[in-house]
């Protein structure tokens, strides 16, 4: 089938702007490895303030992102020069633990998704880098990769010299993550469509795309003719070589659709910021300018407009309810809790600003301004 040239205007869904964990999405990542820096004990500011562009806080400025949320970074007055210093509160303390606890519980499902990553690569590996970025949307420790006490091989990882198959442990740029059985003689695993189509149809003969359309969106006869024909196309699977796949067709557009659904499904919070997934395009076998996949398929997908960027939300996450065959993730709660801890510190501030006594939830203080001994 040629390619169908089709525009779909964007449509704004309150729906998803009001979902703490997606509105919050940009903050909570800076906000969790400062968390990790600063534990287990206080440091002066100095020490992570030149961080801003590596950790990308939106503000760019660290010591005004610490200070956005007392109930996760309390601030005190240092033993010299009155410099400040940040320590962690008890409840960020003991949601890092939290954190770390169902790694350990959940590791097989969490490194599991990383595994899926790689098997959708038609090589089954990827530069150390591209898998260093994905790590936080899969739920992986940062220092993944770096600490050896994780052991990535247990995991059927393994880190390798880009011109061989040899371990390298040093810093080289042109490291690759790939998987120690290379996949071979493993059955592919059933992909999120496919799982639907068994449950809903019994078979995978049709695999259509769930969707799903927001309020006011209105589409015009001859873009309904051609969704339900798109339906109705064959569906490879993420999982299967598409090299002989025609490029210049809706199979093929099908394809790309099918591929960023199971990566999105496979996300902590089904959901990614936008220029994040541009890095993945030639070792997921992905066109140029795949990304326009998103604003064709509003009914798949949702753009998020928040701060100056762009996420990406997968629909089906959040408006299926218990007929999907995505699992929920086992680090959302644990997401969840730290967007509830931002809920708070902008409380905090409010009462703050109002001039009524300040109380620290999560530390059962007066004030978070203390001094240090």
């Amino acid at each position: 089938m040629a390619y169908v040239d089709v525009t779909m205007r964007w449509k704004k869904d309150v729906s998803f702007d009001s979902v703490p964990v997606l509105t919050h999405a940009r903050d909570i990542r800076p906000l969790a490895s400062l968390a990790r820096l600063l534990s287990p004990s206080p440091i002066p500011v100095s020490a992570v303030s030149k961080l801003g562009r590596l950790l990308e806080t939106p503000d760019r400025r660290v010591t005004s992102f610490l200070r956005r949320f007392p109930a996760v970074f309390v601030e005190s007055v240092g033993p010299q020069y009155n410099l400040p210093w940040f320590r962690l509160s008890d409840a960020a303390s003991r949601l890092l633990r939290e954190e770390r606890d169902v790694f350990v519980a959940r590791r097989a499902d969490v490194t599991g998704r990383l595994r899926r990553l790689l098997l959708m690569c038609p090589q089954r590996r990827l530069p150390l880098r591209v898998a260093q970025g994905m790590l936080w949307h899969f739920g992986l420790p940062e220092d993944y990769f770096k600490e050896p006490e994780y052991d990535i091989g247990q995991d059927g990882f393994r880190i390798i010299a880009s011109g061989g198959g040899t371990f390298c442990q040093d810093d080289d740029d042109g490291r690759k993550l790939e998987l120690i059985d290379d996949g071979k003689g493993e059955e592919m695993p059933l992909s999120v469509l496919q799982l639907n189509a068994i449950k809903f149809f019994g078979s995978t003969e049709v695999v259509p795309i769930p969707l799903f359309q927001s309020k006011g969106l209105r589409l015009k006869q001859k873009i309904k003719d051609w969704l339900e024909d798109f339906q109705n196309l064959p569906y490879m699977s993420p999982y299967e070589d598409s090299s002989s796949i025609n490029r210049n067709s809706d199979i093929s557009e099908k394809r790309v659709a099918g591929v960023l659904h199971e990566l999105f499904s496979l996300f902590v919070t089904c959901s990614a910021e936008r220029r994040r997934l541009l890095c993945l395009r030639q070792h997921l076998g992905l066109p140029h300018k795949f990304d326009r996949v998103f604003e064709r398929h509003p009914h798949v997908f949702y753009l998020l407009l928040k701060e100056k960027t762009c996420f990406v939300v997968l629909k089906e996450a959040y408006m299926a309810g218990e007929d999907t065959a995505i699992e929920k993730h086992p680090m959302l709660e644990v997401r969840k809790k730290y967007v509830e801890l931002m809920e708070e510190s902008r409380e905090i501030i409010r009462r703050r600003r109002s001039g009524n006594p300040i109380e620290s939830y999560s530390e059962g203080v007066e004030d978070p301004l203390e001094m240090l001994p």
